[in-house]
């Protein structure tokens, strides 16, 4: 089971809302199917995406994959310690977060996944 305090996308992001922002992430299923993760690009503090846009890249053994916005909004924050310890997302994926997004569309929240319906899509 996923933890419940979070949101997901079908694109196996999670997302943690804190009042006017979201905390983003890749989930557990998405790292298992990725493998060791090696390399991330994230976006600079200030940069605008609309939901759904690809807001970096994360490269693994196995595959480059893109990062997709779950909201609309500014990057507020940037995790900058994995541009040097990437492998943080092998070891604890449900809590490494990547940036934090200042929400433009509340609304956009309506799209994303409890844990119960993102249980059911990895299935």
């Amino acid at each position: 089971m996923y933890p419940t305090d979070v949101k997901y996308t079908k694109d196996h992001e999670w997302v943690r809302v804190e009042g006017e922002t979201a905390r983003v992430g890749i989930t557990d299923y998405a790292q298992k199917q990725l493998g060791d993760v090696v390399y991330l690009e994230l976006p600079d503090v200030g940069r605008t995406f609309n939901h759904g846009d690809v807001f970096g890249t994360i490269e693994s053994v196995k595959a480059v994959s893109e990062l997709y916005a779950p909201v609309s909004g500014d990057v507020v924050e940037v995790n900058t310690a994995l541009s040097q310890r990437p492998e943080a997302v092998n070891t604890d994926a449900p809590n490494t977060w990547m940036v934090v997004i200042k929400i433009a569309n509340p609304a956009d929240l309506d799209a994303l996944l409890d844990a119960a319906a993102y249980t059911e899509l990895t299935k």
